[in-house]
């Protein structure tokens, strides 16, 4: 069942608690979903949705709800790429060096998404089993290690070579790193500046003597 246009339901908590005047219309479509059954057992309430769309046909209001129903797999998705492939571990510079990243990540995931007919799953003991084609890509991951050696490769074997000398013992770094602003603005609509004596060599120190 989906309703737009509607006017909103006042509480206690409502901003037009006191409103007198006609009742403002909500742009917008309002869908309530029903389901028959729950795996639990248990007795099923209804779900409420919002879309800011009005004028939903009946396709809108189903790819809604199962958009929404899909949300799990988006934030697993996410969570996997931050605490399984390290999107967000690297400390990079600057933005592009982040896309770059960002798509190393993907090609990554897009080969443990490949690999499920191709791994054996080797799943914890606390685990159900699973055919290849619901494998997580985390379940995928612990036997892409035994796919890597029979896997060809373009690329040709490395050759061996010694690490470079680096920088010599007490010699600073003379191409520091760019420091970039991070916008941080007031709520009187300036931009932040960090207090003088907040700055780099301007800590007033203690001199030892007493006055």
């Amino acid at each position: 069942m989906a309703r737009d246009r509607i006017h909103p339901r006042l509480t206690t908590r409502s901003a037009r608690i006191e409103h007198t005047g006609e009742l403002p219309i909500i742009e917008g479509t309002l869908i309530r979903l029903q389901v028959d059954r729950l795996p639990s057992g248990a007795d099923p309430k209804p779900l409420w949705l919002w879309w800011s769309r009005t004028g939903a046909t009946a396709a809108d209001v189903d790819r809604c709800w199962q958009a929404f129903l899909r949300r799990f797999d988006v934030e697993h998705t996410f969570r996997l790429w931050k605490q399984t492939l390290g999107w967000t571990a690297p400390k990079l510079r600057s933005p592009e060096a982040a896309d770059r990243w960002t798509w190393l990540v993907i090609a990554a995931y897009t080969q443990l998404r490949l690999a499920r007919p191709l791994v054996r799953d080797l799943r914890h003991p606390w685990e159900k089993p699973a055919p290849p084609e619901r494998l997580t890509p985390a379940r995928v991951r612990r036997g892409f290690r035994n796919l890597r050696p029979t896997a060809g490769s373009p690329a040709r074997a490395p050759k061996p070579s010694r690490p470079g000398p680096g920088r010599p013992p007490g010699l600073k770094n003379r191409s520091p790193a760019t420091h970039h602003a991070v916008g941080r603005v007031l709520a009187t609509g300036q931009p932040y500046q960090r207090p003088t004596h907040h700055k780099a060599g301007t800590k007033p120190r203690r001199t030892g003597e007493s006055g």
